[in-house]
């Protein structure tokens, strides 16, 4: 529902001036305000880091005529308007490091203009932004707020070239390393991104900058609670099903309360139906190849454990897949553990949306059957309604006939018992089928449990080498006692083994027994 503004109307000014939904969250400008001076604030793309930098912004101009019946307009010191320095890195995808120079000078040429300032040192980045700081403090009278939207923007956009995206790093240091010296002259700084990058000086050079991200007092910074999404948006969801909308597009948490996606929200009200909107946007191709290239177990996305400096910074010399899949907002929070002075956060899927499309896309990729997909999830879909194990194995056929065969000649993959499991998951979650990996029982693991109405179906996998099967898996499943775990919950069990073999790359043995 993003829409286009005029010249010198900013966002938070459109919808202040027109009936468009606006969550107050003006409380929070207030307590920074209060608290502190420089602040952080990691979230993923589309979730309203944008309109919260705006209205920080409008507030420190004194445009008191725009908070009226918010909390803001008894909260704030209206009698004092400040110069403000106004960043904006998410406007323009930035390929190389003298395009993101030319439009860091473009940025500072802006904020001249509207400042009424002029620098000399006009081809210099970092001089240009000191000399901009120190002439809007001399001229006004008053300390400078410097505001930075999507302050890594430009590296994200060069991810894929490591050293492209190094040198953007270095050009970004430089540029952000003008604040620290001159604290005096500064009123509040305040610098959004999707990540944190742990070798830029922001975060090494400006010793007093407060990271927010992860932090229980601000967690509801951005985004819906459930509580506002029922009290702004509550006639239009008169006649919805909250419980879905819930399931869809709620579960986002940094350490407090479950959000909603803004962008999810208003487009579904809009458009009256469920879709990945938000997911649609973008996901980054850097991110599908580096969890191929770390062999990363795809079903361990439901329950993976991180530790707080794995999820709270991001080193282009030392990536790593859960890193990356929490701060683009594809897992996020779900417990917080505590023992002896070291926290662990436990991560996984913030909501369907999530988990429904980004198997869609992982199961795409390492198949290549995009176009298959549909037709092959609704046979799957239809082998599980109706119990036909011969449908079913002639879908898993098909799917792993999709695997390209290149992928094999560069590596060991077809030896890898997890790459195969991965598969499945990912085409089973895509399909938006109830899907349990890793389903702990007290007498082991069993690799993935689907839930289907009052059945359960049990799988086990298995790669061979030779040609002979054995019934391996199904016998694993049978030895361990697995199904113990679900008699009495459900009417009807089935066992499914499944044997792989290395050489033909595809489905050698597949067995299955009902067991009640």
């Amino acid at each position: 529902m993003e829409k286009k503004l005029p010249i010198g109307i900013s966002s938070f000014e459109k919808i202040r001036s027109e009936p468009y939904y606006y969550v107050d969250k003006t409380p929070f400008v207030a307590k920074l305000v209060e608290e502190g001076t420089y602040y952080f604030l990691s979230r993923p793309r589309r979730f309203g880091k944008s309109l919260f930098v705006d209205t920080l912004k409008q507030a420190f101009l004194g445009r008191k005529e725009l908070f009226q019946g918010l909390y803001l307009e008894k909260h704030w010191d209206w009698s004092v308007k400040y110069p403000v320095i106004h960043i904006d890195f998410g406007g323009r995808t930035l390929k190389g490091e003298e395009h993101l120079i030319t439009y860091i000078l473009e940025q500072l040429e802006k904020n001249q203009e509207t400042l009424g300032v002029s620098c000399s040192k006009k081809t210099q980045y970092d001089s240009c932004f000191e000399e901009l700081i120190l002439k809007s403090y001399e001229k006004y009278k008053q300390k400078v707020v410097v505001l930075v939207d999507e302050y890594d923007k430009p590296i994200l956009d060069c991810i894929e070239d490591r050293e492209t995206a190094k040198a953007i790093r270095d050009v970004l240091k430089n540029f952000y390393s003008v604040l620290k010296p001159l604290d005096a002259y500064l009123k509040f700084v305040f610098l959004t991104g999707v990540s944190k990058f742990s070798k830029v000086s922001l975060f090494s050079g400006l010793n007093q900058l407060r990271d927010i991200t992860i932090s229980k007092e601000y967690a509801t910074i951005c985004g819906y609670t459930q509580e506002e999404l029922e009290e702004v948006f509550g006639e239009e969801l008169q006649d919805k099903d909250l419980k879905l909308i819930k399931c869809w597009y709620n579960g986002y948490s940094w350490l407090g309360e479950p959000l909603y996606n803004p962008f999810d929200v208003l487009l579904y009200l809009e458009e009256k139906k469920f879709h990945p909107y938000w997911f649609e946007t973008g996901t980054p191709s850097f991110l599908i190849k580096l969890l191929l290239e770390k062999r990363f177990y795809l079903p361990e996305l439901e329950d993976l454990t991180a530790t707080d400096d794995l999820i709270g910074s991001f080193d282009l010399d030392y990536i790593e897949p859960e890193n990356l899949l929490f701060q683009v907002g594809y897992l996020t929070i779900k417990e917080t553990i505590e023992e002896e002075g070291l926290i662990l956060y436990k991560l996984s899927y913030p909501n369907k949306e999530v988990k429904i499309s980004l198997n869609r896309v992982l199961f795409s990729y390492f198949t290549q059957l995009s176009s298959e997909r549909p037709r092959l999830s609704l046979k799957m879909i239809e082998a599980v309604r109706e119990r036909d194990f011969e449908k079913m194995k002639k879908v898993l056929e098909s799917l792993y006939a999709g695997i390209p065969h290149d992928w094999f000649r560069k590596n060991e993959l077809f030896r890898y018992e997890g790459y195969y499991a991965s598969c499945f998951y990912a085409f089973l979650c895509g399909s938006g089928l109830e899907v349990i990996p890793e389903d702990i029982t007290n007498k082991g693991q069993i690799d993935l449990t689907v839930l289907y109405r009052e059945r359960v179906y049990l799988f086990e996998f298995k790669v061979v080498e030779g040609e002979e099967t054995e019934a391996k898996a199904l016998a694993q499943l049978k030895e361990k006692g697995y199904h113990k775990k679900y008699e009495g919950s459900f009417k009807e069990i089935y066992l499914i083994g499944i044997e792989f073999s290395s050489g033909g790359r595809n489905i050698k043995g597949y067995f299955w027994e009902k067991l009640n």
